[in-house]
């Protein structure tokens, strides 16, 4: 990548999308300035590049703006579109060091995860992701997809609300400063043929029709909104039975929702779904018409070629969270197959391991590295495109994750000049963020138009570290 403009002449960077309201910003909307060190904008590093803010979107870009305008707010680093987060489960950052003190598998680690979700209420998950989410935009995170499926009371039964675990969860990403895309999750069985444990039946509606029903009324609570987007999800092959999983696809087909579910992550699952259905996971998909542009697979660790080509071929989305794959030694994705074979790539920090999307960006080349004994597989501006753009189209914000007229106004500023970055030189910024930078060097985070995280502090959330350890500490006591 090199800085390719002169300097001298200022260059306006044209819209290439419709905003997401259907038009420009009024006259009259609120309107800021930034003025960037360095910008990578459409696979390029530019320098001085001044992005105008108007009404929560970017109004215009112009490259090579010397010297800086007095009412611009200067950003030093590089700064990008802000990162999307496409699959995280926020309650598992409870977890993070507990599960470390034993050998296991995902099944043992599972044990721990349920005992720690059997604590969770409106108030205590609302207090957690509130602290989780501040922690994401820390780490330079905009949007977050929240596959949420703690939907009921620990015993099963409904909250007066029946939705009032997913508006804590929305309500918190709103005291963070992020956006979020609530992924409701449609959660039926114990797995094939199982009946539901203890922790389990507060996770189910019973039936696909009383999960669109609840969904329903979540979809018209946001339907305005600016902030929130609700998906859909289907937690797995295993969790919603072969006759449930057609109703699901439709509704969020006739809604145009984002759907997303977790496949593959275990060979378990993948031998059990052969034993039950004569069908991988991914053809028992492919058979209910669950693969497709607006659907995103989650892990897709173990997959055949056969897979590999329903995925691609349909342009489903695969989302890779690798730290948490090599926490809880799940095995390395073939996410560089998918991605040749059509299917975009995106990232998620899932089970919070670590809240890290530089780190979940080069595992993807590292981990294809240590497979294959060869290097450069990804370029680092196809990482950089699958932490930003490809992830908010996942997520439902197609026209978020590009710093261009016409979409909102989410950026992450990256310091290049903290002891991992200094001496980085312009031409390669990019491929330094990407292979050495981590979530604390993000300097500035800002969501339409305006600082969730400025010189490394949070703007909303007091404290953050304090909150983490108060809201994970009550659900252990």
């Amino acid at each position: 990548m090199t800085s390719s403009e002169n300097p001298q002449t200022a260059t306006t960077i044209p819209a290439t999308t419709p905003s997401p309201n259907g038009g420009a910003a009024s006259a009259g909307a609120d309107r800021r300035a930034f003025w960037c060190e360095l910008a990578w904008i459409n696979g390029e590093i530019k320098s001085k590049v001044l992005i105008e803010v108007a009404g929560g979107q970017i109004s215009a870009v112009t490259c090579g703006v010397k010297p800086r305008p007095q009412n611009a707010e200067k950003l030093t680093g590089l700064t990008i579109p802000g990162l999307a987060n496409v699959h995280s489960h926020a309650f598992h950052r409870a977890l993070r060091g507990r599960t470390q003190i034993e050998s296991g598998t995902f099944w043992t680690w599972r044990e721990r995860m349920y005992a720690a979700a059997a604590h969770l209420d409106p108030d205590s998950y609302r207090e957690l992701a509130t602290a989780v989410f501040a922690e994401m935009a820390l780490a330079g995170v905009t949007a977050v997809g929240e596959f949420h499926y703690v939907h009921h009371s620990p015993k099963g039964g409904l909250y007066q609300d029946p939705n009032a675990m997913g508006h804590a969860l929305t309500e918190a990403a709103e005291a963070a400063g992020i956006r979020i895309t609530l992924l409701d999750t449609c959660y039926l069985s114990g797995g094939f043929d199982n009946e539901l444990n203890d922790v389990q039946r507060r996770f189910s509606d019973g039936d696909a029709g009383r999960w669109a029903e609840r969904v329903e009324a979540l979809r018209k609570a946001y339907a305005g909104s600016d902030t929130v987007r609700i998906g859909a999800a289907v937690h797995s092959v295993r969790a919603v039975p072969v006759d449930q999983l057609s109703p699901v696809v439709a509704f969020a087909a006739e809604n145009e929702m984002p759907l997303h579910v977790h496949l593959s992550e275990q060979r378990a699952e993948n031998d059990a779904c052969l034993a039950r259905h004569h069908k991988t996971p991914t053809e028992l998909l492919h058979a209910h018409g669950a693969l497709g542009p607006r659907t995103t697979a989650v892990h897709a660790t173990h997959l055949s070629q056969m897979d590999i080509d329903l995925l691609g071929t349909s342009a489903t989305a695969v989302c890779m969270c690798p730290t948490t794959e090599r926490d809880l030694a799940d095995g390395i994705g073939p996410a560089h197959a998918v991605h040749l074979a059509g299917s975009p790539v995106n990232l998620g920090t899932d089970s919070h391991a670590m809240i890290d999307l530089f780190e979940e960006a080069r595992a993807v080349e590292l981990d294809e590295r240590l497979r294959t004994e060869r290097r450069g597989h990804w370029l680092a501006s196809e990482l950089l495109q699958a932490a930003t753009t490809d992830g908010h189209a996942s997520l439902g914000w197609p026209t978020t994750g590009r710093l261009q007229p016409g979409t909102p106004a989410d950026f992450t500023t990256i310091a290049l000049d903290t002891v991992r970055l200094a001496g980085v030189q312009p031409a390669h910024a990019a491929e330094s963020v990407i292979f050495a930078a981590t979530a604390a060097d993000v300097r500035h985070v800002v969501v339409a138009g305006k600082f969730t995280v400025r010189d490394h502090q949070h703007m909303l959330v007091d404290d953050v570290p304090g909150r983490l350890a108060a809201t994970i500490g009550a659900i252990f006591k």
